[in-house]
């Protein structure tokens, strides 16, 4: 796999019956196909975790929501002490550029969930914003906030 921009850890990697690739995700206790996203998705988890200090136990993969009559699912969400939304990830393939669509599905995607913190990824470009719902205003931040900075 691609290296990204966000710093390396020891993936598990296996490979399927069929030869599919796998990795070892720690938070849903089992292997997944080895995707592009996927590949993505885990290195912002061990990043958040093992750099930022987000807390295993309060990061949610794969969380259904509804949007429109819509089924969709958020890549990656951190949640707060309290249980609610702080940071939704949205996770792309090093080889999608991070584009006003995907900004909007994001944001799209946050106005059902409420989340104060928004990360756009595809692994070599990152972009963070901090969203106040009340003054409907977005303010781009240079890095991502760690757990205690977002808590504060």
């Amino acid at each position: 796999m691609q290296a990204l921009d966000l710093p390396p850890f020891s993936a598990k990697l296996t490979q399927s019956a069929t030869n599919q690739p796998l990795i070892w995700d720690g938070l849903r206790r089992k292997h997944v196909v080895l995707t592009p996203e996927e590949w993505v998705r885990q290195h912002v988890v061990h990043y958040l975790a093992d750099h930022l200090g987000y807390p295993r136990g309060l990061l949610a993969l794969e969380r259904g929501l509804r949007y429109n009559q819509r089924r969709k699912r958020t890549d990656l969400l951190a949640l707060g002490p309290d249980g609610q939304p702080l940071l939704l990830v949205e996770c792309k393939a090093p080889s999608v550029p991070i584009t006003a669509a995907v900004a909007r599905q994001a944001t799209t995607y946050n106005q059902t969930i409420g989340a104060p913190l928004l990360l756009l990824t595809n692994g070599l470009v990152h972009y963070c914003w901090r969203v106040d719902f009340e003054l409907r205003t977005n303010e781009r931040l240079e890095e991502i906030p760690s757990y205690a900075a977002a808590v504060g």
